[in-house]
């Protein structure tokens, strides 16, 4: 069997709530939440990408003219999230309602949520996070409170229990000197977050998760490095992580290519070099974000952890550069903290826990880590540079 699949292009609100209870239901079409704050060009690519029976916007639902045959989606898929990671490639994943509706659940679990506590959707819905918050509330059976944008004064007043931030959107708020104390739990997710920032969270009393998972995932499926009821672990000869259980996608959209390459029987192979010791997971990196550099292999990820713990830097990423001499050069982005820290101070740094390779041959200083509407670093942007001097 086949079902409908509708685009919709909505701000958040009920309309797109009522579209995402339909379709968990089975009682609407799938959906693929889109945001209508895309440019129109590359929104037009997205749909045509996307090939579904209808298009909803603000203006009502039409008919997709597609400019070849159009191909349903099966009976039981539920929502599909248009993504490109971190790196650029677009891709478009389908979900079951089972699979969202386990994820939910489980996540409800994990968090002892108590009846009637809300949810605040502070995160884009066409995300497969803004997304989740929405199912949770659906499963939970209470209202989301949902804001169209993240702000410090609509978070700490919106009365919620519950709340997914990316560290971004948490920086802000202890910046701001904001009072956590009033939610009970924060999921921290979408990015690597420097290890002060949930520990000054927790500071005021409020439990801070982070989270691990992807759009093929249904969203997070570990939690504090323990993966949530269903979900198996595991690491690969290869130092990659590889998750398995009841809430993984059923596919890319249109492309088995792509699907059968990240798929090892039950086993979806991520991206993601981890860690796994005594239950508990540790991901150190991008296996696609591994420089290069003089004949070795850095992971940028373990020395963008080991740079966030230095007293002078408030946020950083770690990137690889073109260079003449060494192939790629490791690129420290940094977001100074109370004082600004010097090169050659961060190199000694990383060379104290680190091969002498691993330490950042360039520094660049920059106000603030350019981000994806995810809330993901920007890799490619700062991968080329920002085109001022570096340090």
């Amino acid at each position: 069997m086949t079902r409908r699949l509708r685009a919709v292009v909505l701000p958040p609100g009920p309309p797109l709530l009522r579209a995402l209870s339909g379709a968990l239901d089975g009682v609407g079409p799938a959906i693929c939440p889109l945001s209508p704050d895309l440019p129109a060009s590359a929104l037009a690519s997205l749909i045509d990408a996307l090939a579904p029976d209808e298009v909803e916007t603000t203006d009502g639902v039409r008919r997709y003219e597609p400019g070849g045959a159009h191909v349903p989606v099966a009976d039981d898929t539920a929502v599909l999230i248009a993504t490109s990671g971190s790196t650029g490639t677009p891709k478009i994943v389908e979900l079951s309602a089972a699979a969202l509706l386990h994820s939910a659940t489980a996540t409800l679990a994990r968090l002892e949520a108590r009846p009637g506590e809300r949810w605040l959707c502070c995160l884009p819905t066409s995300h497969i996070a803004g997304v989740q918050v929405l199912v949770r509330s659906l499963v939970a059976g209470t209202p989301p409170i949902i804001h169209p944008r993240f702000s410090v004064s609509g978070t700490v007043s919106s009365g919620a229990a519950h709340l997914s931030l990316v560290p971004t959107q948490l920086r802000r708020l202890l910046d701001a000197g904001a009072d956590l104390s009033a939610f009970r739990t924060i999921l921290l997710g979408g990015a690597a977050a420097p290890p002060e920032l949930p520990a000054s969270a927790r500071a005021q009393g409020v439990r801070v998760f982070t989270t691990y998972g992807m759009s093929e995932t249904c969203g997070g499926c570990v939690y504090d490095g323990v993966p949530l009821d269903g979900v198996s672990v595991g690491v690969g000869d290869d130092g990659r992580v590889r998750l398995a259980g009841p809430s993984l996608f059923t596919g890319y959209r249109l492309r088995p290519d792509l699907t059968s390459a990240v798929r090892d029987g039950t086993w979806f192979v991520t991206q993601d070099l981890g860690v796994l010791k005594d239950g508990v997971l540790r991901i150190r990196g991008r296996a696609d974000d591994v420089v290069n550099t003089g004949g070795e292999k850095v992971v940028a990820g373990e020395v963008a952890s080991l740079l966030s713990r230095h007293p002078a830097v408030k946020d950083v990423v770690v990137v690889g550069r073109p260079d003449a001499e060494w192939g790629e050069k490791v690129t420290a982005v940094v977001v100074p903290g109370a004082r600004v820290p010097s090169l050659e101070e961060l190199r000694s740094w990383v060379r104290s826990a680190l091969p002498g390779y691993a330490a950042p041959r360039e520094l660049e200083l920059v106000e603030a880590i350019p981000l994806l509407p995810s809330g993901k670093p920007d890799l490619e942007r700062l991968r080329r540079g920002s085109g001022e001097r570096p340090a």
